[in-house]
């Protein structure tokens, strides 16, 4: 009988993801002296809440495939799940979450709430104490004729949140002196948060180039420009992180700041904590002008505003207990920091190194869209990857939002990202197939330098 030949047939792996994984991590430091505005809070151990969404291969990820990571950065008033995994399904089939759809297309991402927001550290004599939510404004003269004390501020942090938002649910009628007279953070405080963060993405996700993308939406924006500024004179080892960022993208951004830390005419603001309604402080994020309202349908996924304030609340601890007026009942609010702008500017883009895509609806009525081709512009000519994208019927929460009705189907050719013959599914699918090129290969369609329109059915068209 002949010999019977026993073959092994490679092993089996996958060279795409068969799943994504979601889970949160910690990261621990020290409050480095001289940071925080307040000294109180020098050298005070404090933690990082890191939500991480990994592409899971369940026969091995093939060797041939690389690992890839982005790091991404929320705004001023929200945090890291809520903006990039939202957890509501999208109009027509899918889901909005922006780290899930990265993930299935290979990319490991870390969205961090920075320190101030979601569950990272607020510090008792921080945060944590109603307290510190802003008084009533000094008379005219300069005087206070308030026991409890009085507060100036700066734009956008408003005065008197203790007597409008806080008098009953925590403070039982009395409004309370601050055991912090200054603004939580500033820029850099959350710059070295980021860098802690690079550091972190870099040692799990093992890049195959030892190098993360990093995002910033909205402030976000100004803090990822920040991180990348080679002469930040408050953080030494600018280079070295610079060093670890393959490219950039600036997402909704904030623009036109001073380059370093300039207190304002009025003076900085006296307290540290802002407290937003979840209920009224997200409608804004998706507000268009009126006319564009009613022509770009179906921009509001269903569902979308109500899951986006749920996880909001969901990543809140001691501030679910506050706001409204039965003592009984407390409706729950978000905190957040009061902080003082600066590092984003057109001198600061100017000495940009690292690939840039900017990105931005023309709705936006939070952040000006003339902020995203300002931003191009201002990036050296010389910079040969650099990339504009501006998107119709996109407002500054473009990342989730939809398209319905006749206009999502192209009169002549396919929408970015899409199939021919199939309607856009809206800005956020136009934003996840941006990320996805731009990570993967440093393009938007196609292109490694130039500037795109996204008209209000999706097709990409290339401008001057």
């Amino acid at each position: 009988m002949a010999a019977v030949s026993h073959l092994v047939s490679p092993k089996h792996c996958d060279e795409v993801p068969t799943g994504v994984a979601v889970r949160d991590h910690w990261l621990r430091f020290r409050v480095p002296p001289g940071l925080m505005p307040d000294p109180q809070f020098d050298g005070r151990p404090a933690r990082l809440q890191v939500h991480r969404v990994s592409p899971v291969y369940a026969n091995g990820k093939c060797r041939s495939v690389p690992n890839r990571a982005a790091v991404l950065i929320h705004g001023g008033t929200t945090t890291g799940p809520p903006v990039f995994d939202l957890r509501q399904p999208a109009t027509g089939g899918g889901e909005l979450s922006v780290q899930k759809a990265l993930a299935r297309a290979g990319v490991d991402t870390f969205a961090p709430s920075l320190i101030g927001f979601g569950r990272s550290t607020h510090f008792e004599n921080g945060l944590n104490d109603p307290g510190n939510a802003s008084l009533r404004p000094y008379n005219a003269d300069g005087t206070c004729p308030h026991p409890e004390g009085c507060d100036r501020t700066h734009v956008p942090f408003p005065l008197d949140q203790q007597g409008t938002l806080l008098l009953t649910n925590p403070l039982g009628g009395e409004r309370r002196a601050h055991s912090s007279n200054v603004r939580f953070a500033r820029v850099d405080t959350f710059v070295r948060d980021i860098r802690q963060v690079i550091d972190d993405a870099i040692a799990r996700s093992k890049p195959t180039d030892g190098k993360v993308t990093l995002l910033g939406w909205s402030f976000g924006g100004q803090l990822a420009a920040r991180t990348l500024y080679a002469a930040n004179p408050v953080l030494p080892g600018s280079a070295g992180y610079i060093a670890k960022v393959n490219r950039v993208v600036f997402l909704s951004s904030a623009f036109g700041f001073p380059t370093e830390e300039t207190p304002p005419p009025t003076g900085f603001a006296t307290f540290p904590l802002r407290v937003n309604d979840p209920s009224s402080a997200a409608a804004p994020l998706w507000r268009m002008p009126p006319a564009r309202e009613a022509a770009c349908t179906g921009h509001v996924v269903p569902g979308s505003q109500e899951q986006f304030q749920s996880q909001l609340l969901e990543q809140e601890t001691v501030g679910r207990e506050w706001g409204g007026t039965d003592p009984n009942n407390p409706t729950g609010l978000t905190r957040s920091p009061v902080f003082s702008s600066y590092g984003w500017n057109t001198t600061v883009a100017g000495q940009l190194t690292t690939p840039s895509l900017v990105i931005q609806g023309f709705e936006d009525t939070v952040a000006p869209p003339a902020n995203a081709p300002n931003i191009y512009n201002a990036l050296p000519a010389s910079m040969t990857n650099k990339v504009l994208v501006q998107i119709q019927c996109a407002s500054h929460a473009l990342l989730i939002e939809g398209c319905s009705d006749q206009r999502c189907t192209p009169a002549s050719g396919t929408p970015y990202g899409g199939r021919p013959g199939e309607p856009w599914a809206g800005p956020h699918a136009t934003l996840k197939a941006a990320l996805i090129e731009w990570i993967k290969s440093g393009t938007f369609n196609g292109a490694a330098k130039g500037q795109f329109t996204v008209d209000a059915s999706g097709v990409a068209n290339s401008g001057t």
